[in-house]
């Protein structure tokens, strides 16, 4: 009899703990559709705490890998899919693959393991009739795909099946991978077409899961930042600004935060892009090396042009021989005056890519990037060359840039040819031809809306056209100056206040003057830095908007010299008595 009453009073138990379990499990679904990703994990916990589920293992799974916790991810979704395979539940088991090939393939890098989880989501796609997933299917092997061509059938037939199946989110993760495939193939503007597609689509709401707006800004992103449309991924971005406010940066992947950190980095947010590649390196610390290694190259590309070469090449130790390193490298050997040991690892790396046969396959059909890569290189060459005094070998490599922009059609390779071939004019003493190919460039990247680039060409226009009291000269190196001193390139606006001496003028310094250089308003963003608000808590105060908000602390921080709000609330704590930071 008492045995009797235990047994029946375990099973009540029992059936009370499956009971909270699955309320949980409910509570952490709803989490995970609102965003609220802190909250979903801690349901999903609480959950596996009363019992192990493999909705639980697979809702903790996408919860982490929101929170940035990608190995923890992977582990609780591989558990989440042997369990559903056990029950069977072949569907649920088949997302849980989908899941995880994206895990390994884009925030791990790992190519191996992602293939693994292709094959075994279609074999269990095709062994168990599951006709409506075909299409994810295809999706996955046209983003695995390295053939620009094969990618994109596959997306078309993946397009095809969602509108058969009424899958929004495979649609527009489809759109969105057709015209990364369309990009890659040298077709910008149509791809560029069908990533707006999919991306207002995905922002105003059409999917059903906040991960195809994560896929279709990642291909946004990438894509872009192939063929340099600077311009566009910037306005994107902005786009998504509110929904990366509401759920987490859309970027959580490492690959995808390198490119979106090179994007702001181009667009001349140097703050931002710190951000962003930072949090790449911090998420990309287990990923494949050549992932991490990327990062680093861009965060070094970033310290150089901040004037900390230093840093730049301490960055880099132990990723020499990455082939992202190479550029970055060989420009801090020219800052440094080494221009022999530039060209020679230049050389070395051209060597390596090899000239593209364009009448077989043209520059794109090999990679946009690799196209924006060489160009890259051969810029540095030709400017390594002429550091040597070679004006020949200067203007020769300077001529292959110019005939690789014009078999690309890329407007960034065209404006790093023109800026090649007018150095190299300069310094074979033809100075009005040097001045015509550098005023299109200048025009080129102005376009472009690369303020980085616009400045150093017009350095370089001031110094070519240079003379006393020269207007032309004095203009544009003032121009410069001001371009350099706003972004915190401090390196460039000390070359650039050197040339406007050298004409007589005075150069009236903004970046570095110290605080008496900030407005009446950024004075007060200043102060209240110093007492420690957040952005939201400026924006309450000062009845601004974050947005505003953060506009002006980036201005602080690059007219001071500073690199972070830390280093401006010390500064501002130091000068609180003082005429020079209250004004």
């Amino acid at each position: 009899m008492r045995t009797a009453w235990r047994g029946a009073f375990g099973l009540r138990i029992v059936s009370f703990m499956a009971a909270e379990a699955d309320e949980l499990l409910a509570v952490g679904r709803d989490a995970l559709a609102a965003g609220r990703w802190a909250d979903a994990r801690a349901s999903f916990e609480a959950a596996l705490g009363q019992q192990e589920t493999a909705g639980a293992l697979a809702g903790l799974s996408e919860a982490l890998w929101w929170l940035g916790e990608t190995e923890a991810a992977i582990r609780h979704g591989e558990r989440a899919y042997a369990a559903f395979r056990r029950r069977p539940d072949h569907v649920q088991a088949a997302l849980a693959a989908i899941h995880l090939y994206f895990l390994y393939r884009i925030s791990l890098g790992n190519t191996a393991a992602a293939r693994g989880w292709l094959g075994r989501l279609a074999r269990l796609v095709d062994d168990s009739g599951l006709a409506p997933l075909t299409g994810w299917v295809l999706l996955i092997r046209a983003h695995d795909s390295d053939d620009p061509d094969a990618a994109g059938d596959w997306a078309r037939q993946a397009c095809e099946l969602a509108r058969r199946y009424a899958d929004t989110d495979l649609e527009l993760c489809a759109l969105s991978q057709l015209g990364a495939s369309l990009v890659q193939r040298g077709q910008a503007a149509e791809g560029g077409d069908l990533l707006d597609e999919a991306m207002a689509a995905s922002l105003a709401g059409e999917c059903q899961r906040l991960n195809t707006v994560v896929y279709t800004a990642c291909n946004m992103i990438s894509s872009c930042s192939q063929v340099a449309e600077v311009g566009r991924a910037t306005q994107w971005i902005r786009a998504a600004d509110e929904f990366s406010r509401r759920y987490g940066s859309p970027h959580l992947y490492t690959h995808c935060r390198t490119y979106h950190g090179s994007v702001l980095f181009a667009a001349g947010d140097w703050t931002g892009a710190e951000t962003e590649l930072k949090a790449a390196l911090r998420t990309g610390q287990s990923a494949e090396r050549a992932l991490y290694g990327e990062a680093l190259a861009r965060l070094a590309e970033l310290r150089l042009a901040q004037g900390r070469a230093e840093e730049a090449e301490r960055l880099l130790d132990g990723f020499e021989g990455h082939v992202t390193s190479t550029g970055v490298l060989a420009a801090v050997r020219l800052a440094g005056g080494e221009s022999a040991a530039a060209a020679r690892m230049l050389a070395r790396r051209l060597r390596e890519i090899g000239e593209q046969d364009t009448e077989r396959t043209g520059p794109y059909r090999a990679g946009a990037a690799a196209c924006l890569e060489q160009a890259a290189l051969l810029e540095l060459l030709s400017e390594a060359e002429t550091g040597q005094g070679r004006p020949e070998e200067a203007a020769a490599a300077a001529q292959r840039l110019a005939a690789l922009a014009e078999m690309s059609g890329c407007e960034l390779v065209a404006a790093r040819g023109g800026r090649a071939l007018g150095r190299a004019l300069a310094a074979a003493g033809d100075h009005p031809a040097a001045l015509e190919h550098l005023e299109r460039a200048l025009a080129c990247f102005a376009r472009l809306e690369m303020p980085f680039e616009t400045a150093r060409t017009r350095l370089l226009l001031a110094g070519i056209s240079a003379g006393k009291d020269d207007p032309y000269a004095i203009a544009e190196a003032r121009a410069a100056l001001a371009g350099f001193d706003a972004l915190g390139a401090a390196r460039d606006a000390d070359a650039a206040a050197g040339l406007l001496r050298s004409l007589g003028v005075r150069a009236a310094r903004g970046g570095h003057g110290g605080a008496g250089t900030l407005t009446n308003r950024e004075r007060e963003v200043l102060r209240l830095l110093g007492e420690g608000l957040s952005n939201r808590e400026l924006a309450e105060r000062l009845f601004l908007t974050r947005k505003t908000v953060e506009h002006h602390v980036r201005s602080v921080l690059a007219k001071l010299g500073l690199r972070s709000r830390a280093e401006a609330a010390a500064y501002a704590v130091r000068h609180s008595g003082g005429e020079s930071a209250t004004g």
